[in-house]
This record gives C-alpha cells, sequence and structure tokens, in this order.
C-alpha cells in the first residue's frame, strides 16, 4: 500500500485512520492528469551542474540523437560521481561507443578496447577508488518515515522517495533513526558497470536499465543518476549479436559525440521534478496504486516503487 506518513501533529487532526495513511482519492482522474494540475511551487528545479548530457551519432534521416542524464545528489554514490564529473571535464567519452544493449536489461557504454591495456583509452589524473561499502548510504539521525513510503518491498525493509529518488531502506535497530539506505534500479537508472568484487567500477563504464527493474542489482552496483530525457535514443537500439548483448563487430556499435556536464551545454533547456514531499505526489503515487480513470475496471491496489516513476519535465 502506498503510504504517506504525516508528523503526529497532523496525524492527531485526522478524523479516522484511513485519512492518516492514504491521501484522498481522485476518482475518475488519471495520474498523468494529477501531475499536470500540480502547482508551480511544488516543482523543484534541476541545477544544470546535475545533469549529464551525451549526443550520440545522429540517427537516420540526420536526426540529433541527445540523453539528459541527472546525477544522484548526496549523500549517495558521490565518489563515482566525482569521477564521471572529471571524465565529462575531460571529455572522455567522446568518440567512444555504445557496446552493449541487451533486450529487457540495459544499454552500455564506454571504451570497447578498455580491457585491452595496449588499445584502452588513457584516463585523467585523479580518479577516486571508490569500495563497494558506497553502494548503501548509513544514515544517522535522520527519519525516513517523513518521505513517501511504499510499505511493502521484497527487496528491502521498505522504499521510500528521498528527495525525488527511489531507494530501498533498511532500520539498524528497532525504533531507531539509523538506517541504511540505497538507490533501487528502475527503468532509466543509470549505474556504473565493473568487474568481479572487490572491484566496484570508476564510472568510465556506464548503462542505463530499459527493462523490468532489476531489483536484484540493488547494493550490488553503484547507481549515479537516471535518464530524464531521450532514453529512447538508446532503447531503441538494436540489440547485441554477442553474449549478454553486446555487440561483436565495431560497425554494429553507436558512436558517443560528446559528454558534457549540462553547466558546459549551451542553450540546454532548464529541468525540474515534482516535489516527492508535496501533496500532489502523494495522490500521484495513491492514484497508480488505485488507478480509477475511465480505462481501468479493477485497480490493482498496491504499486511497487518503480511503477511510480518520479514526473519530470521541462521547466514551465
Amino acid at each position: 500500500m502506498i503510504r504517506t506518513l504525516l508528523p503526529l501533529s497532523a496525524l492527531l487532526t485526522l478524523a479516522t485512520p484511513a485519512l492518516a495513511t492514504d491521501p484522498a482519492p481522485s476518482p475518475g482522474l488519471a495520474p498523468s492528469e494529477i501531475v499536470a494540475a500540480a502547482p508551480k511551487a511544488e516543482w523543484v528545479a534541476i541545477p544544470a551542474t546535475d545533469l549529464l548530457v551525451m549526443d550520440l551519432a545522429p540517427g537516420p534521416n540526420a536526426k540529433p540523437r541527445r540523453v539528459v542524464i541527472q546525477l544522484m545528489p548526496p549523500p549517495f554514490a558521490q565518489g563515482w560521481i566525482g569521477n564521471i564529473r572529471k571524465l565529462a571535464a575531460a571529455h572522455w567519452w567522446d568518440g567512444l561507443s555504445i557496446n552493449r544493449v541487451q533486450d529487457n536489461y540495459v544499454v552500455q557504454w564506454g571504451d570497447a578496447d578498455g580491457e585491452d591495456k595496449a588499445k584502452a583509452r588513457k584516463l585523467p589524473t585523479g580518479l577516486a577508488v571508490v569500495p563497494e561499502v558506497a553502494y548503501q548510504t548509513n544514515v544517522s539521525g535522520g527519519d525516513p518515515l517523513k518521505y513517501l513510503k511504499i510499505a511493502t518491498d521484497p527487496y528491502a525493509q521498505f522504499s521510500i522517495f528521498w528527495q525525488g529518488w527511489p531507494v530501498g531502506v533498511d532500520y539498524s535497530t528497532v525504533h531507531s533513526l539509523d538506517f541504511s539506505a540505497w538507490p533501487v534500479h528502475c527503468y532509466g537508472m543509470v549505474g556504473v558497470g565493473r568487474n568481479l568484487p572487490p572491484d566496484a567500477g570508476n564510472g568510465t563504464e556506464l548503462y542505463v536499465v530499459i527493462g523490468q527493474a532489476p531489483r536484484h542489482l540493488d547494493r550490488n552496483i553503484a547507481l549515479v543518476g537516471r535518464v530524464i530525457e531521450g532514453i529512447e535514443h538508446l532503447s531503441s537500439l538494436p540489440r547485441g549479436t554477442g553474449a549478454l548483448g553486446f555487440y561483436q563487430t565495431a560497425a554494429e556499435r553507436t558512436q558517443i559525440n560528446s559528454v558534457r556536464l549540462g553547466s558546459a551545454v549551451p542553450a540546454l533547456p532548464a529541468y525540474e521534478y515534482l516535489s516527492t514531499e508535496s501533496a500532489t505526489c502523494a495522490k500521484y503515487a495513491y492514484a497508480r496504486a488505485n488507478r480509477r480513470d475511465p480505462f481501468f475496471i479493477t485497480p490493482a491496489g498496491g504499486a511497487d516503487i518503480c511503477n511510480i516513476p518520479v514526473p519530470v519535465r521541462r521547466a514551465k
């Protein structure tokens, strides 16, 4: 069940337990209609410095193909994200390629010759070596229950939306405000490719989820962001012909023309997301779990966190 956890003072003012756990339903309204009616004050600007912009070689009819990625905010994955910022500033991905497209799973890009030391592209200096313990973050003195909460999650004690991001949560002790949290593998999330443990990757190999959420990867691979625009340029690519969807020949790969931080891209549109702490988002989440718009006959009565994508749009 979708539950909006309100402060105790707010709960005491509500008339019934039902109202204390679920927002008022919006009969007949689709989730998209609820989002469209959200006031401007409930939208949060995404700084251009938190965007990564990848321009692929033009597609059919010379059509531009741009993919915009929002990088995760602190405290998550900052070691890898620091490396990604350095790689983008060094133009490290320019001229490299999309090397893997595995159906219902991931699209991966980086240096196709990276395993060959004689051919691998030289890395910029100062990249951090990030340990695998950083896949999840220990938080002390915070209260995850103040966020929009998904009470049932087979991969975590529960999951929440933390400042606009889907996050799994485990308490260290019962009734403690100390807890561990980690980003989760929903559609469109961007992660860091790696070799076998204890290697945790350095950010040069990145992938995006293009299929059913592979939640078994949570806490096993670093997640660093999500695609907020242009994922169709990745998800529609031809599937790889080799094992695990890797392309077997250079001719199959799609070239990456450039990867830049958003602050270095002229005339980049501004983007914003619907605050996951807003009243509209609570209604939107409830509607995703309890569809009452005309197409639906029987509401599902529940939704996992990946079935409630956080709305992101170009700023209006």
